[in-house]
């Protein structure tokens, strides 16, 4: 669809097919389930008032928003035949999107620094790990995904747009919007490019060389400590691999011009569900602390039940 003017609104024009609707709505259903149980119990369980904690409910409340910026809108334009988004909210999503995006890689890398400390100096772990540096790592975090991602938004809503207005996505993603841009667009590839290389690769190297320095201390402990220190790890080494190889795995197919379209949609909407909802599982499956909290959850839970089922008075005949 061509426009005359300046473009108010776009068409998201993604996957015809509705067979992904109920992938979709259930992987979203459990994003939020999953990931609101780890912000309660790490609130509401004085034994997960550790920094390791600390930083995954921040995780998880961060997955949330990354998922939340784009799927309620998705739902909606494939259960309906409304497919427009005025030019402000789809805007208002990208930003969100890669806020959100950037954010998650600086927490990855936080509690890479997290698991450091707590096994290269045990010693003084709780004197370094303060709540004071704990708030302020996650407010750095906030901070890197702010100021790193800002200028690749703030160029795409300056270049203009006249049309066509039609994004071959099921959201506002940054590449399928700004192509559509009736200027040249080559500062924009580029910086976004930086971008990419800043946040994916300059975070992975930190958390790299976080583990270097891990398994350098690892080598010199016994084997019951060895066997320790691999699971107070291991969860987090799941997760990182699984959302870093993600994520390059989708801006590879976006430079790839011979990836089917429908497929590159794919890719990109099982990348965008696939981190948040893997999280909750990997660390309740691999975490005993966290299974203890959930039976503990659970437990107070039945208990208040039947406590209140004992006192509501019965109907007498």
């Amino acid at each position: 669809m061509n426009t005359s003017g300046p473009v108010e609104f776009f068409i998201l024009d993604g996957l015809k097919e509705k067979y992904i609707l109920p992938f979709v709505f259930t992987a979203y259903i459990s994003i939020l389930s999953g990931n609101s149980m780890i912000i309660y119990l790490v609130r509401t369980d004085p034994k997960l008032n550790t920094p390791m904690y600390f930083f995954l409910h921040f995780l998880s409340f961060n997955d949330i928003v990354f998922t939340s910026a784009t799927m309620p809108n998705m739902l909606f334009m494939l259960l309906t035949v409304v497919k427009t988004i005025s030019k402000t909210g789809c805007f208002l999503q990208m930003y969100f999107f890669l806020l959100s995006g950037g954010t998650g890689r600086g927490l990855l890398t936080v509690m890479a620094f997290d698991r450091y400390v707590a096994i290269c100096n045990p010693l003084h772990y709780t004197t370094i790990m303060t709540r004071r540096v704990c708030v302020l790592l996650i407010f750095g975090s906030w901070v890197f995904g702010i100021v790193i991602l800002l200028p690749t938004f703030v160029w795409a809503t300056l270049v203009p747009f006249c049309g066509p207005n039609v994004v071959k996505h099921l959201f506002c993603d940054h590449s399928s919007v700004v192509v559509l841009a009736c200027t040249d667009t080559t500062r924009n590839g580029v910086l976004s490019l930086t971008v990419v290389i800043i946040v994916l690769v300059g975070t992975f190297l930190l958390v790299l060389t976080s583990y270097i320095c891990i398994g350098k201390a690892v080598r010199k402990m016994s084997s019951v400590d060895q066997l320790k220190a691999f699971g107070t790890c291991v969860s987090h080494l799941i997760v990182v691999c699984i959302s870093y190889i993600s994520a390059v795995f989708v801006y590879v197919s976006y430079r790839v011009a011979k990836f089917d379209p429908d497929v590159r949609i794919i890719i990109a909407v099982f990348y965008s569900m696939l981190t948040p909802l893997l999280n909750p599982i990997i660390y309740s499956l691999r975490n005993k602390e966290l299974q203890d909290a959930i039976k503990r959850a659970f437990g107070k839970f039945t208990s208040v039940s039947k406590e209140t089922r004992k006192t509501v008075p019965s109907i007498s005949k």
